[in-house]
């Protein structure tokens, strides 16, 4: 789970790390009237992405009728396609230098690593790729609890050699590098990053703050999660989508593929996604990719991952075709079920539920192609073949087939050809 920037520098803050003078969070240009302030000062978007400075989310204000013009051009801006709900209002501080400070897990070797550079406030990606020997990293084993003094002092002094041999900052730099490797380590982080650290004429500063947490852990940073206010888990990469909000108060995954909003290219079929399971949900997005890609002159685009999870309720079941059917991007819907943990009839009955209570309200329906197998299969068929006799016209787009008979890859691309022909398209 991501950390607002303002949420963030409180963790920093209570951590010893220096940051900049906090004059605080505003959500309208009106409210910069009742706050004490003191300029010049920086205009701060807070948006759960990258690349915020780029897209024109951080300006510079030299007095309060600079910083109004300013305030309410943000909260018009769309970062990312994200809107602006929210500034931080910060102390501009003067630089002499800048670097980059971080701490997170190398996934080859399960090791936490230091990475500091002294090519601060620029796009570590692509430093690491253009002049990677202007990064440097150091892994620290899993049993050290606390980073050591000389680890610190080696990348301090590698950076002050960078720094133009300002070799009096080495003192700072350590303690800051210990302050963030300890953060990273008390809050269960999965990722904490200073870029830029700031050098100043009276020490370092984090200009910026990133704290990504590890979800799994979350249980243990109740009294954090207290002090900043958070009551419901967020992406770690960026804001929640409408879909995935509703996703998660129903109780299941889902990530949009697609930027929102999003407006369709009318020559396209989208596809949805249904699976069983997580890796038959990653399974479900590169097979229909590959099929679009090998078949139908890559004009197929899967729309989502979803994860139904273990055992899923009917009605949350019920909830996942809704959730689809209710986004107009879709075109069609494909689901795969391997029910092991979970109950084929259950999932049915759930899928059958969601359309009839479709048709019978007049709400939108997307065709439904599948293939169904696994535990409870024999009453799952039995329920399916006895909603269809009975509901011949609310389940006539609905296409399950139940058994081995067929791979799920024809399963697909049977699918979607039909979705062609009811569009009068040509593969």
């Amino acid at each position: 789970m991501k950390l607002y920037e303002f949420e963030a520098k409180k963790v920093f803050e209570k951590m010893g790390i220096p940051i900049p003078k906090q004059y605080g969070v505003i959500r309208s240009p009106k409210e910069l009237d009742m706050l004490k302030l003191e300029f010049p000062l920086m205009l701060k978007s807070m948006v759960l992405v990258g690349g915020r400075g780029k897209a024109g989310g951080i300006k510079k204000a030299k007095n309060k009728e600079e910083a109004k013009k300013i305030a309410t051009e943000l909260f018009k801006l769309k970062i990312k396609g994200f809107p602006v709900d929210c500034l931080l209002l910060e102390q501009a501080v003067e630089e002499i230098g800048a670097c980059y400070v971080g701490i997170t897990m190398d996934p080859a070797t399960f090791n936490n690593v230091v990475i500091v550079s002294a090519s601060g406030g620029v796009d570590i990606e692509q430093v690491a790729v253009q002049n990677p020997q202007a990064i440097m990293r150091k892994e620290i084993p899993d049993n050290d609890k606390e980073i050591s003094k000389t680890i610190a002092q080696d990348l301090a002094s590698s950076l002050n050699n960078s720094l133009k041999g300002k070799t009096e900052l080495t003192k700072t730099l350590t303690e800051i590098i210990a302050k963030v490797y300890a953060t990273y380590q008390r809050f269960d982080a999965r990722l904490c990053e200073i870029n830029p650290l700031i050098i100043t004429s009276n020490g370092a500063v984090a200009a910026d703050a990133k704290l990504v947490l590890d979800d799994n852990a979350l249980f243990r940073q109740v009294e954090l999660l207290e002090m900043l206010g958070i009551t419901e888990k967020r992406h770690d990469v960026a804001e929640r989508t409408k879909n995935e909000l509703r996703a998660q108060s129903a109780g299941f995954p889902y990530i949009d593929l697609l930027p929102q909003p999003f407006t369709k290219d009318q020559k396209k079929l989208y596809v949805g996604l249904i699976p069983g399971g997580a890796g038959y949900g990653i399974f479900s997005i590169d097979e229909v990719s590959t099929i679009g890609n090998r078949y139908f002159h890559d004009r197929i685009v899967p729309v989502n991952f979803m994860d139904s999870g273990g055992g899923p309720p009917q009605n949350r079941v019920a909830e996942m075709f809704h959730l689809l059917m209710d986004y107009p991007v879709v075109d069609l819907i494909v689901t795969s079920r391997f029910g092991g943990i979970s109950s084929c009839d259950i999932f049915i009955r759930g899928m059958v539920q969601a359309v009839k209570e479709r048709y019978e309200s007049g709400k939108r329906m997307v065709p439904v192609f599948g293939r169904m197998v696994g535990t409870d299969l024999p009453n799952a068929r039995a329920f399916l073949e006895k909603a269809k006799a009975e509901n011949p016209e609310a389940l006539q787009n609905v296409t399950i087939y139940v058994g081995n008979q067929r791979i799920m890859a024809d399963v697909i691309r049977e699918g979607i050809q039909k979705a062609f022909e009811a569009k009068g398209w040509k593969p």
